[in-house]
Parts: structure tokens; sequence; C-alpha cells
């Protein structure tokens, strides 16, 4: 196999078109590192399973569904327990921090760190930096136990507090430095996961013995490579409560509109789940689908030709919809320059008031529902809660076997070490011409809002798009996202 080394791309080549996107292990710059027989083998609870560590070689592959003559294309390390580990239980001292908005899930991913690395490798130093990057230099550390933490995952947000921003590297890792930590594991999204990279590389330049592991966290499910991030199943559920909301209100009066502004400033994946799981929305709007307002096709006339059938309709709004508008005048451009993106679902609601009580002359009643802060809140569901123990633990066996620099998370069902300048290099966005956004037009019968197939290449002129896993246009990066692999 072919091979090349540096501190931040580890790529190994092999048959057929075999590409290993490997992640940095302690090895590359320790020389002589000492290693140690994985704590596991003699644990009561484990040492029973048959095949539990993972084979050196063993990878995932990134594009599961092949045509005979395709390479074997992108893998990734696949995650797990090693047979050697490269940290003895008593010299690890590990730190846990969590960074930028909530999301459902944050908590359990906190306790399972924990409770992970005291039962299944017996280590009892752990450390919470409170407030975000900057608790490394500005705030005290806590002490977490499995005892301190047995319950926190039935709470919503974090309790180690968090912030945006804060970060500066040298601090940071004069702090990690100074205070002889050993494994670091950052939750955060995007910007969270850069600034692990960051303090791998500056780790590496000082020679240190130090883990990073990134746990990726966003409420909007838009981490490029893996399959979905924590807390959007509990999202899509807890959404499922203002919409509701909205269609009992619109169902009872007389042409009821009811708009739900939802999470997605980016991607739509949000509004979109939710509209699918409720059947009660007549209209979703998201920042990659193109719409406008006035004239033939547009917004306002599906509104009226709904109201007209049904008397009532629900409109779901993610928040960066307005992406995905096409203005029609200037009048309209120079107000959406001026917004932000938080205040598009109001926008919209109030130009819809706006339009009927002047040109239609059709009296509605209009409810706009925003339960952001409500739904970000909330502790993880069932389906989160075993999500977040399978990426911490992941997470775990990989800082325990040496590896660093490296987000954890599902890849086609399976779980993977993946480089952080991977899942930093973009967003994952809602694929337009894809299966999943078809059967909500289905579910919705909403039109496309085109006027013709020209607005659309117009409006993805920045963003080509490549062959997806099952051969349908694919998001510019070419990786998998949730709405390809169902």
């Amino acid at each position: 196999m072919d091979s090349s080394n540096n501190s931040r791309f580890k790529v190994i080549k092999g048959d057929a078109g075999y590409v290993l996107e490997d992640v940095p292990h302690l090895s590359d710059y320790i020389a002589g590192i000492s290693t140690y027989p994985n704590p596991l083998q003699s644990h009561p609870a484990y040492s029973v399973v048959k095949q539990y560590f993972v084979n050196v070689d063993a990878s995932v592959a990134q594009t599961v569904v092949v045509h005979k003559s395709s390479q074997r294309g992108i893998h990734f390390r696949r995650a797990g327990p090693r047979q050697r580990v490269y940290f003895e239980s008593d010299e690890v001292r590990a730190c846990i921090v969590t960074c930028g908005g909530l999301c459902p899930g944050v908590n359990t991913v906190i306790r399972e760190l924990v409770c992970g690395l005291y039962h299944m490798y017996g280590v009892s130093k752990v450390l919470g930096i409170e407030g975000g990057y900057k608790g490394f230099y500005s705030r005290d550390f806590i002490d977490l136990s499995p005892k301190v933490v047995n319950n926190i995952h039935k709470r919503g947000g974090t309790v180690l507090g968090t912030s945006r921003g804060g970060y500066d590297n040298t601090k940071i890792v004069d702090s990690i430095q100074d205070r002889g930590i050993n494994q670091v594991y950052i939750i955060g999204g995007d910007g969270a996961q850069k600034g692990a990279e960051l303090v791998c590389e500056e780790v590496r330049r000082r020679g240190l013995k130090v883990a990073v592991a990134g746990i990726p966290k966003t409420i909007d499910n838009d981490i490029l490579v893996i399959d979905k991030s924590f807390g959007f199943d509990t999202t899509v559920e807890e959404a499922q409560r203002a919409i509701k909301a909205a269609h009992v209100e619109a169902e009872s009066f007389c042409n009821g509109i009811g708009v739900v502004k939802l999470i997605g400033r980016h991607s739509g994946f949000i509004a979109m789940y939710a509209t699918l799981a409720s059947r009660d929305v007549d209209c979703c709007l998201i920042p990659e689908s193109p719409f406008f307002l006035e004239g033939k096709g547009g917004l306002l006339e599906y509104i009226k030709k709904r109201l007209k059938e049904n008397g009532h309709m629900v409109i779901v709004i993610a928040e960066g919809a307005a992406e995905g508008l096409i203005p029609q005048n200037q009048k309209t451009r120079n107000q959406l320059e001026s917004l932000e993106s938080k205040e598009f679902g109001l926008w919209i609601s109030q130009r819809i008031k706006d339009h009927f009580a002047t040109e239609d002359m059709m009296p509605i009643n209009l409810k706009f529902i925003d339960p952001t802060y409500m739904i970000r809140a909330v502790p993880s569901n069932a389906s989160d809660n075993n999500y977040c123990t399978l990426l911490a633990h992941s997470a775990i066996h990989g800082a325990m076997a040496g590896y660093s620099g490296f987000t954890v998370g599902p890849v086609n069902g399976r779980h993977a070490y993946i480089p952080f300048h991977r899942v930093t290099a973009g967003r994952k966005k809602v694929v337009v011409t894809d299966r999943m956004w078809a059967r909500l037009l289905s579910s919705t019968n909403q039109p496309s809002f085109l006027s013709s197939s020209r607005d659309v290449e117009d409006k993805n002129e920045k963003e080509p798009s490549t062959p997806s896993l099952d051969g349908e246009n694919y998001n510019k990066t070419g990786t998998n996202g949730v709405a390809a692999v169902l």
C-alpha cells in the first residue's frame, strides 16, 4: 500500500482504487511509545463477546451502493476497541468541553464519556471544562465521576455550560499541558471541530502525548460525512408538537393559516423530516429549495388555492429559508438583505397577511409559532440516548488506542474515525433532486414554485452536484447525507 502522512492529511492507498483517509496517531510523532493490553480483555461484561476487538485493517466505505465496474473508493478507519492501548488506566487524565449552541443529548454524551472511561477502562480522573473553550484558561475545572453525572441525561442543555468564541489555541494547549491532561473530548459543531483540529496540531508540534477526539454536535444535522448528528431525532419529534398546535389553530378558524418556524439556518433537514412525519403540513420552505411569492405558480397563489380547497393550511419554514426565496422586485430584495435569518418567518407571515388584506381581499387568520428554544432545550429521547452512548464509547476507544485528530460518527451505519478536515470542509445540504424531497412534495402536494427549470440552474450555479450513492444528483462534497441512505 502507498501512504502519505503529515499533520493534517494521512492517506493510505490500496488495490482497486482503495483509499483510506486515516486519522493521526500518537505513534506518528512519539517514537517508541509504549502499548499495553486492553483492559477490556479481562472485563467480565466484554470478555465473553466474540470478536469484540476491531481488526487493525478494518475500515468503513463511504460509498456502499456501487456498480460492478466501480473503484473501491474512500474509506475511514472503523471505530471500536483495539487489542492494544496507548494509555494505562491510572495515567489517563481526561477532560470534556462543550461548545456552541444547545442540542438534545449533550448531557448524555458527557455522562457516557465519564461512565465509559470509568467502567470500561478504569479511568477515574475526568475533568469538566466550564463555559466552552474559554473555560480552559478562565475558569476552574470541575471533577466528574459516575456519581456526579448519573442523572444528567434526564436534563436538557449542558451541565458544563457552553459559549461561542473564546478560542485561544496557545492558552488552551498551555492549560492542557500545565494540568497534565492527556485526553481531550470536544463536543461541538463545525466551529468547535475546527478548533479541535488546531488544538491537535499544536499538541503534535509540542510533542505531547495527548489524544484529541471530537463528538460532532449540531441540531441542524448539517455535518458532513456522518449519517446524522445526535439530537436530530429528538428535535424532529419535538417539532411535531408545534406543527400539531399550528394545525389545530388553523383548522379551527375559517381560512386559518398556521406558520411554524423551525431550526435550520443553512440546511432544511429538520423542516423536511418534521413535515414528512406530521402529514399535516401543506407547504415546507427550506434554504435549498428556490421559491417565489407573487405571480403564477408562486407561494401566495398556492396559499389561496389551498384555502379554497381545504379552508385552512399549515406552512413549515426553516430558519434560513430566505436563501431560497427568489426576489421579484428591488423592494423585496432590499428587505431580504436587511433581515436576519431568524426574522424571516415573521417577515413572510406579514407578507402573507398584507397580500390577502390588500390584493386578494380575502380574510385570513394567521398564527405564527416559533418553538426554537423549546426544541433545543429538551433532553434527548430514547433513540438519541442510545446513539449518544455509541458516539461516546467510540470516542473513548479511539483515544485509548492512540488515535487523535478525529471526529467520530456513523458512516453508512458503521461508526468510524473521520479526520477533522473532512467534517469542517462545508455543510451537508438537503438535495432537492433526491427521492426524499420528492416524497415531501408528494406528501404536501405543494408545487416546486419554479417558473422554469432554468431557475434551478441559476440558483445552483455555485454548487454543482456530483453523482450520489444511488446515481442521483447529490451535494457538492459527494458525502453521504441522511436523505440518500433512506
